[in-house]
């Protein structure tokens, strides 16, 4: 009964990721649809797609062969499952470590007078910093960013002292106005007047403001430090359910050892008789 029952509870777990990968795997056909609803595809569903197609076929792959393995008693494909369940708990734990790692700075800086923080590129560990300053992969994170209209949230028509106590995200404060330091005149919270007289800015972000509602600050460093405030802190988010997922991870191996066991007293018993 007792071998029965660990083959059964691996099977049923072993169904449930197979129909959340195939789910994922949906996900990420459906992100590259193409003109889905009269639309192009946007470049932010062009992010999400690779990745859940990846995910999503590594999913089912390794379901499929732990299902089989346990149904149909293929020793084979149990130690598949094993080899690849392995695979993805250490490179998870790794990915923990790493993340935890890459984002231990860069927390924003407080600002006199500001209910919200501004992001310094410089403050944020050099493989991330990397990960922005390339040209071609900032041109896909800014139309990403235009896609999703980050700074539309702010047009609500707030006073100067709304919007300065107001508590702005990482990409609302990069992204959508200048910074403090430029001393630009506040129209509205995405439309500032620069100083009349040509002033030498010490921040070059002054010179890459933009009234233009397409451009904004989406060319200066401090969108691109958002960015990472914002990565920074869904990834230490992330850490948090990795950590998770490696706990259970390790519960399904153990599982999987325990069905490949099984199968092998099955296979001797068979043998005996």
């Amino acid at each position: 009964m007792a071998p029965r029952c660990s083959n059964a509870v691996f099977a049923a777990i072993n169904v449930v990721t197979l129909l959340l990968g195939a789910a994922v795997l949906a996900a990420g056909i459906y992100y590259g649809a193409p003109h889905r609803g009269g639309g192009g595809v946007t470049e932010c569903e062009r992010f999400l797609r690779a990745p859940a197609l990846a995910l999503g076929g590594a999913i089912v792959a390794v379901s499929l062969a732990g299902l089989a393995g346990a149904c149909c008693r293929a020793t084979p494909l149990l130690w598949a499952y094993l080899l690849l369940t392995g695979l993805l708990i250490l490179a998870a734990a790794c990915f923990g470590v790493f993340a935890l790692v890459v984002t231990n700075a860069g927390a924003g800086r407080a600002v006199s007078g500001r209910g919200f923080r501004e992001y310094h590129l410089g403050d944020y560990s050099t493989w991330l910093r990397r990960s922005v300053e390339d040209g071609g992969h900032w041109a896909r994170i800014r139309s990403c960013l235009v896609d999703t209209g980050v700074c539309r949230s702010l047009k609500s028509n707030q006073t100067l002292d709304e919007f300065v106590n107001s508590n702005l995200s990482p990409l609302q404060s990069g992204c959508c106005k200048p910074p403090t330091a430029c001393n630009f005149t506040y129209q509205n919270e995405t439309y500032w007047i620069k100083p009349p007289t040509p002033s030498n800015y010490s921040d070059p972000d002054c010179n890459s403001w933009s009234n233009d509602q397409s451009e904004l600050c989406y060319g200066c460093q401090s969108c691109k430090a958002g960015v990472l405030g914002n990565l920074r802190s869904s990834w230490k988010k992330i850490a948090f359910v990795n950590a998770a997922f490696v706990a259970l991870l390790l519960v399904v191996y153990s599982l999987g050892c325990c069905a490949l066991r099984n199968n092998r007293r099955h296979k001797y018993s068979l043998v005996g008789k």
